[in-house]
């Protein structure tokens, strides 16, 4: 757990306490929710953020790309450091078995999709953890088509040993963001990943 984040919530929580004294929102969930988003309303329409190139006519849209992309980059160098020295050679490896752990037992083709990754590249990771003893495979006893892949207690073993500089790395991601703006951040980016999961699921290009 992300003992940090749920600090942030908890002073948020104080802070709507106080600034509800009139009782404008209801002292429910629903009532927390409504004044988060009136404060972020408030901060959307007094702050009109300015990017380069912006007076010779570069789009927003391009702007967001190229930031998506950049904060990428961020995140898989921070990942390369976390698993520095350990016998971990990709931050995919780490991802699959974070996963695994987290959600349990599962086939392959569901893992490789939670990873939103090919076919292809995801089976060569799944074989390399498989061949390294982290991951094992059995038949599936519904549809002996399928195989189902779980973590193994090594797999387990090496992940624990790493989580400490993961959870740094994962931390040091979102930067200095305020407990507000990550829920905000949260909220923007499900709703962008949905749209994009639509079109993965779909096997199209978007176009």
């Amino acid at each position: 757990m992300d003992y940090d984040l749920l600090k942030d919530v908890i002073k948020l929580i104080e802070k709507f306490d106080k600034v509800n004294t009139d009782k404008k929102f209801s002292s429910d969930l629903q009532g927390f929710k409504d004044w988060i988003s009136q404060e972020n309303q408030k901060e959307n329409t007094t702050l009109i953020p300015d990017w380069e190139n912006k007076e010779k006519g570069r789009s927003i849209d391009s702007v967001i790309n190229t930031l998506l992309i950049h904060i990428s980059r961020f995140a898989k160098s921070y990942s390369k450091s976390a698993i520095a020295g350990s016998e971990f050679t990709s931050q995919e490896e780490f991802i699959y078995l974070i996963n695994l752990q987290a959600y349990g037992q599962m086939t392959k083709t569901a893992l490789i999709k939670r990873n939103v990754h090919e076919k292809t590249s995801g089976m060569l990771i799944i074989n390399r953890l498989i061949a390294k003893g982290w991951v094992e495979q059995v038949q599936s006893t519904v549809d002996k088509r399928n195989k189902l892949i779980s973590i193994t207690k090594k797999g387990l073993a090496l992940l624990n040993q790493q989580m400490e500089n993961i959870r740094h790395a994962t931390n040091l991601v979102v930067g200095d963001l305020t407990a507000e703006e990550k829920l905000e951040l949260v909220r923007l980016l499900n709703k962008l990943n949905d749209f994009h999961l639509n079109i993965y699921h779909s096997k199209t290009t978007g176009f």
